[in-house]
Protein backbone atom coordinates (compact mmCIF):
# COMPACT_ATOMS: atom_id res chain seq x y z
CA UNK A 1 0.00 0.00 0.00
CA UNK A 2 1.58 3.29 -1.12
CA UNK A 3 1.27 6.40 1.00
CA UNK A 4 -0.75 9.37 -0.17
CA UNK A 5 1.64 11.50 -2.25
CA UNK A 6 1.27 15.18 -3.13
CA UNK A 7 3.63 16.53 -5.77
CA UNK A 8 3.66 20.27 -6.38
CA UNK A 9 2.86 20.95 -10.03
CA UNK A 10 4.46 24.39 -10.40
CA UNK A 11 6.03 27.23 -8.44
CA UNK A 12 3.73 29.22 -6.18
CA UNK A 13 3.12 32.97 -6.64
CA UNK A 14 2.19 33.39 -2.95
CA UNK A 15 2.37 31.47 0.30
CA UNK A 16 0.15 28.40 0.68
CA UNK A 17 -1.54 27.27 3.91
CA UNK A 18 -1.03 23.50 4.14
CA UNK A 19 -2.51 23.02 7.62
CA UNK A 20 -5.56 21.00 6.38
CA UNK A 21 -3.24 18.21 5.22
CA UNK A 22 -2.72 16.12 8.34
CA UNK A 23 -3.57 12.40 8.57
CA UNK A 24 -6.50 12.90 10.98
CA UNK A 25 -8.24 15.33 8.60
CA UNK A 26 -7.78 13.10 5.56
CA UNK A 27 -8.86 9.83 7.18
CA UNK A 28 -11.75 8.18 5.32
CA UNK A 29 -11.53 10.46 2.28
CA UNK A 30 -11.02 9.38 -1.32
CA UNK A 31 -8.32 10.91 -3.52
CA UNK A 32 -10.99 12.82 -5.46
CA UNK A 33 -12.31 14.40 -2.26
CA UNK A 34 -8.80 15.37 -1.19
CA UNK A 35 -8.23 17.08 -4.55
CA UNK A 36 -11.25 19.31 -3.82
CA UNK A 37 -10.02 20.48 -0.41
CA UNK A 38 -9.70 24.29 -0.60
CA UNK A 39 -6.35 25.77 0.42
CA UNK A 40 -5.52 29.41 1.05
CA UNK A 41 -3.05 30.66 -1.56
CA UNK A 42 -2.35 34.21 -0.48
CA UNK A 43 -5.81 35.79 -0.08
CA UNK A 44 -7.76 33.37 -2.27
CA UNK A 45 -8.82 29.75 -2.06
CA UNK A 46 -7.65 27.16 -4.56
CA UNK A 47 -8.53 23.46 -4.74
CA UNK A 48 -5.63 21.22 -3.79
CA UNK A 49 -5.91 19.35 -7.09
CA UNK A 50 -5.02 22.52 -9.02
CA UNK A 51 -1.71 22.79 -7.18
CA UNK A 52 -0.71 19.17 -6.55
CA UNK A 53 -0.65 15.90 -8.43
CA UNK A 54 -2.26 13.59 -5.86
CA UNK A 55 -1.65 9.85 -5.95
CA UNK A 56 -1.56 6.81 -3.68
CA UNK A 57 -3.90 5.61 -0.97
CA UNK A 58 -5.17 7.36 2.12
CA UNK A 59 -3.30 5.96 5.12
CA UNK A 60 -1.78 7.55 8.20
CA UNK A 61 1.22 8.58 6.08
CA UNK A 62 1.52 11.55 3.72
CA UNK A 63 4.40 12.29 1.35
CA UNK A 64 4.85 15.87 0.07
CA UNK A 65 7.26 16.43 -2.81
CA UNK A 66 8.17 20.09 -3.20
CA UNK A 67 11.15 22.39 -3.66
CA UNK A 68 9.10 25.43 -2.67
CA UNK A 69 9.72 27.24 0.62
CA UNK A 70 6.18 28.66 0.51
CA UNK A 71 4.31 25.65 1.88
CA UNK A 72 3.38 26.93 5.34
CA UNK A 73 1.79 25.12 8.27
CA UNK A 74 2.58 21.56 7.21
CA UNK A 75 1.62 19.25 10.07
CA UNK A 76 0.15 22.05 12.19
CA UNK A 77 -1.91 20.58 15.02
CA UNK A 78 -0.99 17.04 13.97
CA UNK A 79 -2.29 14.35 16.36
CA UNK A 80 -0.72 11.22 14.87
CA UNK A 81 0.59 9.54 11.76
CA UNK A 82 3.58 10.49 9.67
CA UNK A 83 4.37 13.26 7.17
CA UNK A 84 7.45 12.97 4.97
CA UNK A 85 8.55 16.07 3.06
CA UNK A 86 10.88 15.39 0.15
CA UNK A 87 12.35 18.84 -0.34
CA UNK A 88 11.69 22.13 1.45
CA UNK A 89 9.00 23.37 3.81
CA UNK A 90 7.86 26.88 4.68
CA UNK A 91 7.02 28.57 7.97
CA UNK A 92 5.22 27.06 10.99
CA UNK A 93 6.12 23.45 10.21
CA UNK A 94 4.58 21.23 12.90
CA UNK A 95 3.13 24.23 14.74
CA UNK A 96 1.24 22.97 17.77
CA UNK A 97 1.68 19.31 16.82
CA UNK A 98 0.65 16.91 19.58
CA UNK A 99 1.84 13.54 18.31
CA UNK A 100 3.17 11.76 15.25
CA UNK A 101 6.29 12.18 13.13
CA UNK A 102 7.41 14.77 10.57
CA UNK A 103 10.55 14.17 8.50
CA UNK A 104 12.00 16.82 6.16
CA UNK A 105 14.87 16.22 3.74
CA UNK A 106 15.58 19.91 3.06
CA UNK A 107 15.44 23.34 4.69
CA UNK A 108 12.48 24.80 6.57
CA UNK A 109 11.30 28.33 7.31
CA UNK A 110 10.70 30.28 10.50
CA UNK A 111 8.92 29.00 13.62
CA UNK A 112 9.28 25.28 12.92
CA UNK A 113 7.91 23.31 15.87
CA UNK A 114 6.52 26.44 17.52
CA UNK A 115 4.13 25.66 20.39
CA UNK A 116 4.82 21.96 19.81
CA UNK A 117 3.27 19.73 22.49
CA UNK A 118 4.55 16.30 21.50
CA UNK A 119 5.74 14.11 18.66
CA UNK A 120 8.94 13.87 16.64
CA UNK A 121 10.12 16.55 14.19
CA UNK A 122 13.30 15.82 12.25
CA UNK A 123 14.89 18.21 9.72
CA UNK A 124 17.88 17.25 7.58
CA UNK A 125 18.59 20.82 6.42
CA UNK A 126 18.58 24.25 8.08
CA UNK A 127 15.80 26.03 9.99
CA UNK A 128 14.84 29.70 10.27
CA UNK A 129 14.35 31.82 13.38
CA UNK A 130 12.25 30.79 16.41
CA UNK A 131 12.76 27.04 16.10
CA UNK A 132 10.63 25.50 18.87
CA UNK A 133 9.57 28.99 19.93
CA UNK A 134 6.21 30.56 20.69
CA UNK A 135 3.43 31.64 18.37
CA UNK A 136 3.54 35.42 18.07
CA UNK A 137 1.75 36.94 21.05
CA UNK A 138 1.75 33.75 23.12
CA UNK A 139 3.74 33.25 26.33
CA UNK A 140 4.70 29.60 25.87
CA UNK A 141 6.85 28.01 23.21
CA UNK A 142 7.54 24.32 22.75
CA UNK A 143 5.88 22.26 25.52
CA UNK A 144 6.88 18.70 24.66
CA UNK A 145 8.24 16.33 22.04
CA UNK A 146 11.61 16.35 20.32
CA UNK A 147 13.08 18.39 17.46
CA UNK A 148 16.17 17.07 15.70
CA UNK A 149 17.82 19.56 13.33
CA UNK A 150 20.86 18.29 11.43
CA UNK A 151 21.77 21.71 9.99
CA UNK A 152 21.89 25.29 11.32
CA UNK A 153 19.21 27.20 13.22
CA UNK A 154 18.42 30.91 13.05
CA UNK A 155 18.00 33.37 15.93
CA UNK A 156 16.01 32.77 19.11
CA UNK A 157 15.80 28.99 18.88
CA UNK A 158 13.88 27.71 21.91
CA UNK A 159 12.43 31.13 22.73
CA UNK A 160 9.96 30.75 25.64
CA UNK A 161 10.50 26.98 25.51
CA UNK A 162 8.73 25.28 28.42
CA UNK A 163 9.39 21.56 27.96
CA UNK A 164 10.81 19.06 25.47
CA UNK A 165 14.15 18.59 23.72
CA UNK A 166 15.81 20.34 20.77
CA UNK A 167 18.97 18.90 19.21
CA UNK A 168 20.84 21.15 16.74
CA UNK A 169 23.64 19.52 14.78
CA UNK A 170 25.02 22.71 13.24
CA UNK A 171 25.32 26.33 14.35
CA UNK A 172 22.70 28.38 16.17
CA UNK A 173 22.02 32.11 15.84
CA UNK A 174 21.77 34.83 18.47
CA UNK A 175 19.60 34.76 21.61
CA UNK A 176 19.47 30.97 21.79
CA UNK A 177 16.94 29.75 24.45
CA UNK A 178 15.98 33.35 25.21
CA UNK A 179 13.26 33.51 27.89
CA UNK A 180 13.44 29.73 28.34
CA UNK A 181 11.19 28.39 31.11
CA UNK A 182 12.30 24.73 31.05
CA UNK A 183 13.46 22.01 28.69
CA UNK A 184 16.74 20.93 27.10
CA UNK A 185 18.64 22.12 24.03
CA UNK A 186 21.89 20.78 22.59
CA UNK A 187 23.95 22.75 20.03
CA UNK A 188 26.86 20.92 18.40
CA UNK A 189 28.16 23.90 16.41
CA UNK A 190 28.83 27.54 17.23
CA UNK A 191 26.24 29.43 19.27
CA UNK A 192 25.66 33.13 18.60
CA UNK A 193 25.51 36.14 20.90
CA UNK A 194 23.60 36.49 24.17
CA UNK A 195 22.74 32.82 24.63
CA UNK A 196 20.33 32.29 27.53
CA UNK A 197 19.09 35.88 27.78
CA UNK A 198 16.19 36.07 30.28
CA UNK A 199 16.41 32.30 30.82
CA UNK A 200 14.48 31.20 33.94
CA UNK A 201 15.17 27.47 34.09
CA UNK A 202 16.21 24.69 31.73
CA UNK A 203 19.47 23.44 30.25
CA UNK A 204 21.50 24.52 27.23
CA UNK A 205 24.35 22.16 26.32
CA UNK A 206 27.11 23.51 24.06
CA UNK A 207 30.32 22.09 22.65
CA UNK A 208 31.97 25.51 22.30
CA UNK A 209 32.02 28.79 24.19
CA UNK A 210 29.22 30.99 22.77
CA UNK A 211 30.04 34.28 21.04
CA UNK A 212 28.82 36.09 24.16
CA UNK A 213 26.57 35.55 27.16
CA UNK A 214 24.55 38.04 29.18
CA UNK A 215 26.45 39.67 32.04
CA UNK A 216 23.80 38.23 34.35
CA UNK A 217 25.22 34.68 34.10
CA UNK A 218 27.50 33.44 36.88
CA UNK A 219 30.55 31.25 36.26
CA UNK A 220 29.94 28.14 38.38
CA UNK A 221 33.18 26.34 37.52
CA UNK A 222 33.80 22.86 36.19
CA UNK A 223 31.77 19.86 37.33
CA UNK A 224 31.23 16.18 36.65
CA UNK A 225 27.47 15.83 36.13
CA UNK A 226 26.32 12.22 36.12
CA UNK A 227 22.91 12.98 34.63
CA UNK A 228 24.67 13.94 31.38
CA UNK A 229 25.71 10.32 30.87
CA UNK A 230 22.06 9.26 30.92
CA UNK A 231 20.93 12.16 28.76
CA UNK A 232 23.57 11.56 26.09
CA UNK A 233 22.77 7.85 26.12
CA UNK A 234 19.19 8.69 25.10
CA UNK A 235 20.34 9.97 21.70
CA UNK A 236 23.28 7.63 21.13
CA UNK A 237 21.79 6.56 17.77
CA UNK A 238 21.48 10.14 16.49
CA UNK A 239 24.73 11.37 14.90
CA UNK A 240 26.33 13.87 15.33
CA UNK A 241 24.89 14.09 18.85
CA UNK A 242 26.17 10.62 19.72
CA UNK A 243 29.73 12.02 19.65
CA UNK A 244 29.02 13.83 22.93
CA UNK A 245 29.63 10.53 24.71
CA UNK A 246 33.32 10.82 23.81
CA UNK A 247 33.58 14.08 25.79
CA UNK A 248 32.58 12.52 29.09
CA UNK A 249 30.45 14.24 31.71
CA UNK A 250 32.77 17.10 32.73
CA UNK A 251 31.35 20.49 31.82
CA UNK A 252 31.93 24.18 32.51
CA UNK A 253 28.72 25.37 34.12
CA UNK A 254 27.20 28.85 33.95
CA UNK A 255 24.07 29.71 35.96
CA UNK A 256 21.53 32.35 35.01
CA UNK A 257 19.83 34.44 34.02
CA UNK A 258 20.29 36.04 37.46
CA UNK A 259 17.89 38.83 36.49
CA UNK A 260 15.16 36.16 36.13
CA UNK A 261 15.84 33.94 39.14
CA UNK A 262 19.07 32.33 37.94
CA UNK A 263 17.90 28.71 37.86
CA UNK A 264 18.86 28.03 34.25
CA UNK A 265 22.18 26.54 33.21
CA UNK A 266 24.52 26.61 30.23
CA UNK A 267 26.81 23.58 30.16
CA UNK A 268 29.88 23.71 27.91
CA UNK A 269 31.34 20.26 27.13
CA UNK A 270 35.06 20.09 26.45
Amino acid sequence: MSALTLKLKHSLPQRLDMSPFIPAHLAGKQVGEIARIPLWLGNRRVDAGELFAIDGEVTDQIVIQSESDRLDGIGAGMTGGKIMIEGKAGAYLGCGMQNGTILVSGNVGVAAGCAMQGGHLEIAGNAGDFLGGAITGERQGMRGGIIILKGDAGDRAGDLMRRGTILIGGDCGDYCVSRMVAGTMVVMGQCGKQAGMAMRRGTLILTRQPASMPATFNDNGRHHLNFLTLLIQSFKDQPPFSSLAERGNQVHRWLGDLSCGGQGEILICY
